[in-house]
């Protein structure tokens, strides 16, 4: 006997689907934002971080996977780099997921809020002077590691921190943000598998609607990100890096 779609679709799971449709907008276009925002609203409504963050990423497995072939589609992802940062990004999500579990993370959020501060100010600053675009390597080992660990233990932040630290180097903003984008696919898988054997319950429910929503958004945020001009993507993430800092730093103090 068919389960009935309203008993599937409910108002809880379609408000958990508009929510990952925005979401995943903005992180599709700008690189960042999709675990940060959403962990926002579970927070707000009661959910605990660890069920949050399991939440979130068990959702991503399935929006980074759109996501990525979308920006791939577009032109937007460098193969090389992508193999740079994919396992030191999942070795930091397996423990930054760990921790989470078992650890508080207040200094660490503090620590993470004025480093992309600094990076959101130097962001602006090198897109106000124009500075010259290149494809960037190096050091992204290390990258990878604290882009995954911040991003497993706060409920988000792989894109925030990797991106954003790329075009602070002069990384092309599309393809900083494409390939960030196609490598968190690996992140969120990993970050998922250390969440399901960690704890006990998952809700389905709130995975269903984000997964849903962030799925839709994902080829909208792919074609935004190949057509905006790289001077006013750059000034674009330098803003909402520091808006977002600014969140962190002041949930880190309050």
């Amino acid at each position: 006997m068919p389960i009935p779609l309203e008993s599937i679709f409910t108002e809880e799971v379609l408000l958990f689907i508009l929510i990952g449709f925005i979401a995943q907008l903005i992180d599709g276009t700008l690189g960042m934002a999709y675990g940060i925002s959403t962990n926002t609203f579970l927070i707000s409504i009661g959910i605990s971080p660890v069920q949050a963050s399991a939440s979130i990423h068990i959702a991503e497995v399935a929006t980074t996977f759109v996501s990525g072939i979308s920006h791939y589609g577009f032109g937007n992802v460098d193969i090389e780099l992508v193999k740079k940062l994919i396992l030191p990004g999942m070795i930091g999500a397996m423990i930054g997921a760990l921790v989470l579990v078992w650890l508080p993370m207040q200094i660490m959020k503090t620590a993470v809020g004025m480093y992309l501060l600094v990076m959101g100010g130097y962001i602006l600053y090198k897109a106000i002077r124009k500075s010259p675009e290149k494809k960037v390597y190096h050091h992204t080992i290390p990258l990878g590691f604290f882009g995954g660990f911040f991003d497993s233990s706060g409920g988000g932040g792989w894109g925030t921190i990797v991106a954003s630290t790329l075009v602070a180097k002069g990384s092309i903003p599309r393809l900083a943000v494409g390939t960030v984008n196609f490598a968190e696919f690996f992140i969120a898988l990993t970050s998922s598998l250390t969440f399901v054997l960690s704890i006990s319950m998952i809700n389905w429910r709130i995975i269903l609607g984000l997964a849903l929503g962030g799925a839709l958004a994902a080829p909208f945020s792919a074609y935004f990100a190949r057509h905006i001009p790289a001077r006013a993507f750059s000034v674009l993430i330098g803003i909402t890096i520091m808006l977002l800092s600014g969140y962190t730093l002041y949930k880190a103090i309050s």
